[in-house]
């Protein structure tokens, strides 16, 4: 189930409809994702946020929270992979219906190589290019980084 960011549940088709209108309007949408483990469960938050269109102060975003058992991500690695995949086939389902959508993804990894999501940035940069999309990394993925990181506590 998906929610607005005020908490309200929300219908994807709903948001789809929300993403065309805010598309056809020169707005931009971000994908992010962020997760928490939590003893014997991994909880993934995956926002939408909607920026920069037409006459638009300020921005809005949907999220939802998906949970798994922890064991199925014993490594930042399978997480981090995760995160980028279940942003990646987000982007696809909104292309879906709206091919010229203007999609980019947030990634949770560093830029910097000594943090420790930081030597795995470029595979995962590679991974959503790769599928097709803009991205970009911290400091930049504030979608990731703020938005699904408040929500996956």
């Amino acid at each position: 189930m998906w929610h607005s960011g005020s908490g309200k549940p929300v219908s994807l088709e709903e948001i789809l409809k929300c993403i065309y209108s805010h598309t056809r309007n020169n707005g931009s949408v971000y994908l992010g994702c962020d997760s928490q483990l939590y003893r014997e469960r991994c909880t993934f938050s995956t926002v939408i946020c909607l920026h920069g269109a037409d006459d638009q102060n300020g921005g809005y975003y949907f999220f939802r929270r998906e949970r798994e058992n922890s064991s199925s991500y014993p490594t930042m690695l399978t997480r981090l992979l995760k995160e980028v995949e279940l942003s990646v086939e987000l982007g696809y389902q909104i292309l879906e219906q709206n091919p010229e959508a203007d999609i980019e993804i947030h990634i949770d990894a560093n830029s910097k190589k000594d943090q420790p999501t930081g030597k795995f940035a470029e595979m995962l940069m590679g991974y959503a290019k790769g599928a097709g999309f803009r991205c970009k990394i911290k400091p930049d993925a504030w979608a990731s980084n703020s938005i699904a990181d408040k929500h996956s506590k």
